[in-house]
């Protein structure tokens, strides 16, 4: 085996694949390190508010890790830029941006729960209320715990209140207040924003005093804290609250949302607030509000669409570099590839061809033996049982008539007519002993040729029966295995009529897709298995072999002979 050329094609075929898989490995762990290296860089920047050079540093790892197929880590990153968007006002680019991350969050609830509430928050913004309930309540069933719970529900409990669904919304609101996860961390700046809306609720459901104490209470518990960006929404539910019973107060509470807002750079807020001071109708000053509202809205529409076309074209952009990069690469790798595969293929084609000449060679070498062998074999045994016959059945006869001659009077009528009768006789041996090793026609007559064979051993005492001959498709057969089964049967009507004692034979033909098959069966006196050989069947056997064939006999001794014959096509 070492010195096999074979061995040494499968040693540089490990040596090359062991190469590829080390430099594969490399470059795999390289993207990787850089991908990670930009998503902490942006979530850095998310956390500075610097949103643009996060987005885009998102954008960027989003397309490594894509080439890594990292599903969690892509659902991760197209969510914190869909939250991006949002911040941006860019509610479409966000529900779009998620809507791409839905098939790598598929085995991440997590991940799914948040999808969903982006969504949610994004069909709330565009008022579309009942989708943003659908998807909240989405996320809701796939949040593992009360805490995670929580946003979705308050979301929920938010767009009932818009949809002016209050007893809906304090229902949530109330079961959230006495959940045991605000016992954790969080409690103070949850329970603060549940009371805020609670108590909202409740002066939009009529329940003015009891709904003004709760907004009050989560007023006061948001600036315990320092909570100045949740305040906002507080004062201006208490502008509300005093927009029909002390405008002096809804301005104040007004003006306090909107100079917080102003210091967040929080822009709906701030022009919510003005909302409720131009509502209030202050003459002269109400001029003021409504050009500071136009002026911030003018602004906001002009930031928000230049987001949108930025990060559309840092999409784009990264798209395109991402193509142009994996072109140049194909470009190279297919240029390294055909350089290494000229040189790999001239050293496996000379393996190879060395490898299949000397196989080539051991076949022939080996298959011409195995026929030489087996033609030789059957040409001895044939040999050997002409002359055997020759012996046996005409040498005696013409011994016979040799004497018969010299010591009969040959002038005689009846001496002469018996000498011609005996002569004619072993003539007639002669030609059975022909017709048995002529050659054999394996065209058009081919069947009429074995059936003619097979008739010659028809007598008063035996019946010879072939049936089905005619529906096997010969002109598929080649004429060496046309040969082996006319022999084979030769051999079989030879052992019959010397050893079997057989008054009925029947030969049965039959055929499928791949082979022949012809059965033989006969009601004479068998023999035992052991016996077959000394018999003179084993040429038979030698014959099939030859072709591929096999013969299956089955005889015990007075219980018939029978021979499976099975001939490939």
């Amino acid at each position: 085996m070492l010195r096999s050329p074979f061995f040494y094609f499968i040693i540089l075929l490990f040596l090359f694949s062991c190469k590829e898989e080390k430099s594969s490995n490399l470059n795999i762990e390289s993207i990787r390190k850089e991908a990670l290296s930009l998503r902490d860089k942006a979530d850095e920047n998310y956390q500075k508010q610097n949103f643009n050079t996060a987005f885009y540093d998102f954008n960027k790892s989003k397309l490594l890790f894509e080439t890594l197929k990292d599903s969690a880590n892509i659902s991760y990153i197209l969510i914190q830029m869909a939250a991006i968007q949002q911040t941006n006002g860019d509610y479409y680019g966000s529900k779009e941006t998620v809507t791409e991350a839905l098939p790598y969050a598929k085995k991440n609830k997590d991940h799914i729960s948040c999808i969903n509430n982006i969504l949610g928050i994004a069909d709330k913004e565009l008022s579309l209320y009942d989708d943003a309930i659908f998807y909240y309540k989405e996320s809701v069933k796939d949040s593992k715990d009360l805490e995670e719970k929580h946003a979705p529900l308050s979301n929920i409990a938010t767009v009932y209140i818009q949809q002016k669904k209050y007893d809906e919304a304090i229902t949530i609101l109330e079961s959230l207040l006495n959940k045991k996860f605000l016992e954790k961390k969080t409690k103070a700046s949850s329970k603060a924003r549940i009371q805020d809306n609670l108590g909202y609720a409740y002066f939009k459901n009529g329940l003015d005093k009891k709904g003004f104490n709760l907004m009050n209470e989560g007023l006061q518990l948001k600036n315990d804290i320092h909570d100045a960006y949740a305040s906002i929404e507080s004062y201006l539910h208490l502008a509300d609250y005093y927009a029909k019973k002390d405008l002096q107060k809804s301005d104040q509470n007004a003006l306090l949302a909107y100079t917080t807002a102003t210091k967040l750079n929080s822009i709906d807020e701030r022009l919510e607030a003005l909302q409720i001071l131009i509502s209030n109708n202050h003459s002269t000053r109400d001029t003021k509000y409504v050009q500071k509202y136009f002026k911030l809205n003018d602004s906001i529409i002009k930031v928000r669409n230049n987001f949108k076309n930025k990060s559309a074209k840092i999409k784009y952009d990264a798209k395109k570099e991402k193509d142009e990069n994996e072109k140049l690469r194909l470009e190279k790798a297919e240029n390294l590839l055909s350089l290494q595969r000229a040189k790999y293929m001239r050293i496996v084609f000379v393996i190879v061809f060395v490898f299949l000449v000397i196989l080539i060679a051991i076949l022939i070498r080996y298959y011409k033996n195995k026929n030489k062998a087996i033609e030789f074999k059957s040409s001895y045994d044939t040999e050997t049982r002409i002359a055997k016959k020759i012996h046996d059945e005409l040498a005696n006869d013409v011994f016979q008539v040799i004497a018969f001659a010299e010591s009969q009077p040959l002038a005689k009528e009846n001496t002469k007519e018996n000498l011609l009768q005996k002569l004619d006789d072993i003539y007639g041996r002669v030609r059975g002993i022909s017709r048995e090793n002529n050659s054999i026609d394996t065209g058009v007559n081919f069947t009429k040729s074995i059936k003619e064979m097979l008739s010659a051993y028809n007598t008063a005492e035996r019946n010879i029966m072939a049936t089905n001959i005619e529906n096997v498709n010969w002109e598929v057969m080649d004429e060496v295995k046309k040969v082996t089964i006319s022999r084979i049967l030769q051999e079989l009507m030879v052992n019959m009529k010397k050893h079997s004692q057989a008054s009925l034979v029947v030969i049965k033909f039959d055929s499928d897709q791949k082979s022949v098959l012809i059965n033989y069966t006969d009601n004479g006196k068998g023999c035992e298995k052991s016996n077959i050989a000394r018999n003179g069947l084993q040429n038979m056997v030698n014959r099939a072999q030859a072709v591929k064939g096999t013969i299956d006999i089955d005889t015990e001794p007075d219980k018939g002979f029978k021979v499976k014959i099975v001939i490939p096509e």
